[in-house]
């Protein structure tokens, strides 16, 4: 199965929360990544007001910002950071 990104929301300074079409939710803090984007295409991203415009345009597979910037949805599922499913993580009173 193709890795795809079906939702986003922006939950932060630089941080994203998303879903994958495996059903897996992750929270990412760019600011912890910077390190990882190289190019002149991604320095917009670090003005807060621009990141925040992150969206997932019709008929694609990942996050882009509006001029261009994209990541492989494999490489936002790696870097991101897992949320637990509530229902597993509920404790019986």
């Amino acid at each position: 199965m193709l890795l795809a990104v079906v939702a986003v929301e922006v939950i932060g300074r630089y941080r994203v929360r998303l879903t994958f079409n495996d059903g897996v939710i992750k929270e990412i803090d760019f600011s912890k990544h910077w390190n990882k984007l190289f190019g002149p295409i991604f320095q917009p991203l670090r003005d807060p007001a621009f990141f925040a415009q992150v969206m997932l345009p019709r008929d694609s597979e990942t996050i882009e910002w509006p001029n261009g910037a994209d990541l492989a949805a494999e490489f936002l599922y790696e870097i991101g950071e897992p949320i637990p499913d509530p229902q597993q993580t509920m404790v019986a009173a």
